[in-house]
């Protein structure tokens, strides 16, 4: 076609005349001929192929640079017709034996972590799981999945951690009566500090085993899930020593730090998708029809979803420059209207969050309080239970019923649909984060005697020792608790909701069925509920260094409830996400999580003093201390250089170098954006070039 075009511009009515001008080339006349010196030689390559009338197609001469960056992509991912492939497999065939044998090494090298690669996603754990889901509901949904995989793997790898290098090196300790050094309490601690015992005396029921098991007092206390167990020794044997407080304090900081690091690898790697994907200047009408349908769907229920969510998509883009056009064409007073109504419901939110929280402080200082004064199990044991999982309640309710509200009262600040959607989702984050860091600041307030050590409970301990003897498993309980209900939410929600509304709506009567509909599966919400239990679990670790293996064992359990709940009773929701954009945004609310979980720990190690009659750091003053003491014990020259790295001699260089970089970085990112502005500016004129083709073919036509 485009020979055709060349020869007709080239061979025109003008040749026959002799004594006319010949007309200019096609390729001449494209609106994006007149940046084509600063397209590279490959769009001037292409030109000139035009010009002479040859197809037009890849050059046959790269240098050596260019050819190297083909080499390393793989041919199935080149921009190319099969011809072309063919071509240049069978030139790479030929001049294999003209390679060194370095380069041969280089090749070989990556055909075999491409190997490797291909062997390890066959071993991927529920692949076939989330293949099956993405057939039925899409990649939309599969996200969700993906990311519940994602969290199973980030904990078992922290429950490794944490078991193999504490929880397993105390029992075999324990259990082989090795010579185990412990450290004696301070003379000058005061011997109502040391007092520690939450075992139950007298004969005890069943039941109050039970109850013990759920809200992780009594004989839970004393084992190895909190840590109040763990013991402040050391173990020597065949010349090596093992100091358990250190172990402990390493574990914990490399768990977090390799969640950090875990996270944050994965987010920029979907940041990249995103941003491609969801492009605005890509994401246009024409992308939805002609790209935006799933192939991964089979025939049925499922390719009828995708065509409402299509629709949807659409509608909604059609909603939104509606009322942008809407909003463009109203008067300064019904703009200062709709601030103030903004405004108005803003403030309403606000006095939701604090009236939410304020009823978690209160019920944690209520909690807290009965149970000291009165005992588990004292008021009855159904009370009892109750007041022990009163913060949990508080919070769970919380949870469930102030999003409600946020979204009818989003609908009064009349923005776009997606903000609509992003804003509730926003507010209902904070919401769920925020809820746990005032139980922690309850938590905090008691301990410390509301930040004051001069206070009657504060002044022999430096912290409340009467309400919390041994504060770090008080901290940890709370957490389990937490953790605990979060799975029986689940599992009543299921038997008592999802389950008896499938029933209904299909068996039923028919006006019921109608009214409440088929229960949708809602994304964001579900991914939401497991933020919020790993930002529990990173909270507890800490206190709870077997929290990590519970939450792994849940997650595992919730994968299995939500398939079968997903299949038997939910159908996709109308209202759907793109996979690349909501699997980034989870991660950023997975990041924020960890920073909040991060709060509780540092504070913890570099602040408050240990408990002085339980855990691995009794008669510490701070848990980091314990680090200074270990490397007093190492040669002189690690010594000094552990010190040097964290001198001010070390840190100042550090900060300035880190700040070179990040100028660095900057500049490098403005040269990219200016490069992209570019690249759109050229990709507008390919437009005007198909319209300008288009009216040549009807002219030729």
């Amino acid at each position: 076609m485009e020979l055709r075009w060349a020869q007709t511009g080239r061979d025109g009515p003008g040749d026959e005349e002799g004594g006319q001008q010949r007309p200019p080339s096609l390729f001449l006349q494209l609106p994006s001929n007149a940046t084509l010196r600063f397209r590279g030689s490959v769009a001037k390559a292409w030109g000139a192929a035009l010009e002479e009338g040859e197809p037009p197609g890849v050059p046959q001469e790269r240098d050596g640079e260019e050819a190297g960056e083909q080499e390393s992509v793989p041919l199935k991912q080149l921009p190319l017709c099969m011809a072309e492939k063919r071509r240049l497999r069978l030139r790479e065939q030929q001049g294999a034996w003209k390679r060194s044998r370095w380069e041969r090494w280089q090749v070989g090298t990556r055909h075999m972590w491409g190997q490797v690669g291909s062997a390890l996603l066959y071993a991927q754990v529920w692949r076939r799981s989330l293949h099956h889901i993405e057939g039925h509901f899409g990649t939309g949904i599969q996200s969700y999945f993906n990311f519940l995989r994602f969290l199973v793997l980030l904990n078992l790898g922290g429950a490794l951690l944490t078991v193999g290098f504490v929880v397993a090196p105390n029992a075999a300790f324990e259990g082989l009566q090795l010579n185990q050094t412990q450290k004696e309490p301070n003379s000058t601690v005061i011997s109502s500090c040391l007092q520690y015992d939450p075992t139950k005396r007298g004969l005890v029921s069943y039941f109050t085993y039970l109850m013990d098991l759920l809200s992780g007092t009594g004989f839970m206390e004393l084992t190895y899930l909190f840590y109040g167990y763990y013991q402040n020794s050391a173990v020597h044997f065949v010349g090596f020593s093992y100091n358990i407080p250190l172990a402990y304090l390493l574990s914990i900081l490399g768990y977090f730090s390799i969640c950090l690091l875990w996270i944050v690898r994965r987010a920029v790697h979907l940041l990249k998708r995103s941003l491609v994907s969801e492009n605005r200047a890509l994401n246009t009408y024409s992308n939805k029809v002609f790209a935006g349908w799933d192939f991964c769907l089979e025939p049925g229920t499922a390719t009828h979803m995708k065509h409402n969510s299509l629709r949807y998509e659409l509608r909604m883009d059609l909603e939104e420059q509606t009322l942008r056009r809407l909003m463009a064409q109203q008067s300064p007073g019904q703009r200062l209207g709709l601030y103030g109504l903004r405004g108005a419901v803003n403030l309403l939110v606000l006095a939701l969050l604090g009236v939410a929280f304020y009823c978690v402080y209160l019920a944690t200082e209520y909690s807290q309080q009965d149970q000291q004064n009165s005992g588990l199990g004292q008021q009855g044991p159904v009370v009892g239970l109750l007041v022990a999982y009163l913060p949990s309640i508080v919070i769970t309710a919380a949870n469930q019923l102030v999003p409600l509200a946020f979204t009818l009262l989003v609908r009064l600040e009349r923005y776009p649909l997606s903000l609509e959607i992003r804003l509730t989702l926003l507010r209902t984050v904070f919401l769920r984060l925020s809820s746990l860091l005032v139980l922690l600041f309850s938590l905090w307030s008691q301990i410390t005697c509301h930040g004051d050590p001069d206070a009657d409970s504060c002044r022999t301990c430096r912290y409340d020792h009467k309400q919390h003897p041994c504060w770090e498993t008080s901290v940890g309980r709370e957490m389990y608790k937490l953790l605990v209900f979060d799975l029986l939410v689940v599992l009543l929600v299921l038997l008592l909701v999802e389950f008896p509304r499938k029933l209904l709506v299909t068996h039923g009567p028919a006006f019921l069925g109608r009214l409440w509909g088929q229960q949708e599966f809602l994304v964001p919400p579900n991914v939401l509920d497991l933020v919020y239990g790993q930002t529990v679990c990173w909270v507890g670790t800490a206190f709870s260094p077997l929290l990590p293996l519970l939450n792994t064992a849940k997650f595992v359990l919730l994968f299995y409830l939500k398939k079968l709940t997903l299949f038997s009773n939910c159908r996709p929701a109308d209202r759907t996400f793109r996979a690349s954009s909501s699997s980034f945004f989870f991660l950023l609310v997975l990041l924020l999580g960890l920073a909040i979980a991060w709060v509780p720990l540092l504070y913890s190690v570099f602040v408050l003093q240990p408990s002085q009659a339980c855990g691995p750091f009794r008669g510490e003053l701070t848990m980091w201390s314990i680090l200074w003491k270990a490397i007093d014990t190492l040669p002189h020259v690690a010594r000094e250089f552990l010190q040097f790295l964290g001198s001010l001699a070390f840190a100042v260089p550090l900060f300035l170098l880190l700040c070179i970089l990040m100028f660095y970085l900057m500049a490098l990112a403005h040269s990219y954006s200016c490069l992209v502005k570019e690249l759109k500016g050229q990709l507008r004129l390919e437009g005007r070039d198909k319209v300008f083709l288009v009216t040549q073919i009807t002219e030729l036509s």
